[in-house]
């Protein structure tokens, strides 16, 4: 193994940035594309990080711009619709006592936070781009990108999503399911008493919640059951989710008559995907939501695809062979904490389209955050 092999990158998101960022620093060829034209720079409202997804953060080396462009919080609200606080409880820092808990950003921020640092690390970015995967050996993959060209790589990293065509290129064919919910996000100016996520589980939605974002910014969501896309104008989008946050207090009236802008707001179902066996063939290895999502409930998205990352760079740099059984080993050091998080995330959503009232849920939350703690 050295480190003139060529790596190619499929996808621009957190799990394909922090995979380039870490394998340049190692001293790797690397190659990203990203379907995208703009990089998902813009996309996005808001984004909840906690302390796991802290820790690899500050291990590429952007934490301190996170911890300047983010609102760092400890706390957890939960309220009764009119707004009154009925708890608040301590957040579990999963990333160390030198960490914050959690995090709150504009999900563009941090996204461009870490396209800074990939276009520092040098690495070959071509935007706009996807790869056709046409044949591989025992040492590599070759693939056409979309503009003709062709490339030879050592090792090709599917980090290109749920909708992951590198999955369905080398044969696995799981897909996303939907659990049943929708959420609709919004980002907002931030009153000032919303200093952590606040969250309310009654009403006219499963949950209604929002977050700090910075000093000035919040994002906003409510959960209801999922409709068919299909039934609602992307031009209805400020007055659905306004009807539905409209009948929460607190400070969610100073939240809705900021919730104007249809192109601003955001609806998209719940999901769950959790890849078994191996995420890998060949020479071909996923990452991210190509191989893993749920439902945002314990706000471990972002965590689990950057720990994927991570943990991938650590094995590839480590001077092991590049082969099934250290691939096979990412998968197994992977699949128990990641099995963990969905499967409390999904439980946690069914217990709400239940309606079971007695439900563990603080309970569970506790458990599964806890055991993030350990290093990934």
């Amino acid at each position: 193994m050295t480190t003139a092999r060529r790596v190619l990158v499929i996808g621009g998101g957190s799990a394909g940035n922090a995979a380039t960022i870490l394998l340049r620093r190692a001293g790797l060829a690397v190659d990203l594309i990203e379907a995208r034209p703009d990089w998902n720079a813009t996309t996005g409202s808001g984004i909840t990080l906690q302390g796991n997804a802290l820790r690899v953060l500050r291990e590429l080396g952007v934490w301190e711009q996170v911890k300047a462009s983010g609102f760092p919080f400890v706390s957890l609200g939960v309220t009764a619709p009119d707004g009154t606080l009925l708890f608040e409880f301590d957040d579990v820092k999963t990333g160390g006592e030198d960490l914050p808990a959690t995090v709150g950003m504009q999900r563009p921020q941090l996204q461009q936070i870490l396209i800074a640092a990939v276009r520092a690390s040098d690495a070959t970015v071509r935007l706009g781009t996807t790869a056709e995967i046409l044949d591989q050996d025992a040492e590599g993959v070759s693939v056409r990108f979309s503009d003709g060209t062709e490339g030879y790589y050592h090792l090709v990293i599917g980090a290109d999503g749920l909708g992951s065509a590198t999955r369905a290129a080398i044969g696995i064919t799981d897909k996303p399911e939907p659990i049943g919910m929708a959420i609709w996000r919004t980002p907002a100016p931030r009153p000032a008493s919303v200093i952590r996520t606040d969250l309310t589980f009654d009403g006219p939605a499963y949950t209604a919640g929002y977050c700090p974002t910075s000093d000035s910014t919040l994002y906003a969501y409510v959960v209801e059951d999922a409709r068919d896309r299909a039934t609602i104008p992307p031009e209805s989008y400020a007055d659905e989710m306004r009807r539905l946050t409209g009948q929460y207090g607190g400070v969610w009236p100073e939240i809705t008559k900021h919730i104007t802008d249809p192109a601003k707001i955001n609806y998209t179902w719940y999901d769950r995907l959790l890849v078994e066996g191996s995420w890998h063939r060949g020479r071909v290895v996923l990452v991210g939501d190509a191989v893993h999502c749920c439902p945002p409930t314990l706000a471990q998205g972002a965590a689990m695809s950057l720990e994927d990352a991570l943990v991938l760079a650590e094995l590839l740099t480590s001077g092991r062979d590049w082969d099934d059984e250290l691939f096979q080993a990412f998968y197994e050091r992977r699949i128990p904490r990641v099995r963990t998080v969905v499967d409390a995330s999904v439980q946690l959503t069914q217990w709400q389209l239940d309606r079971v009232r007695d439900a563990d849920t603080a309970g569970l939350i506790g458990r599964s955050l806890n055991s993030l703690k350990a290093l990934p």
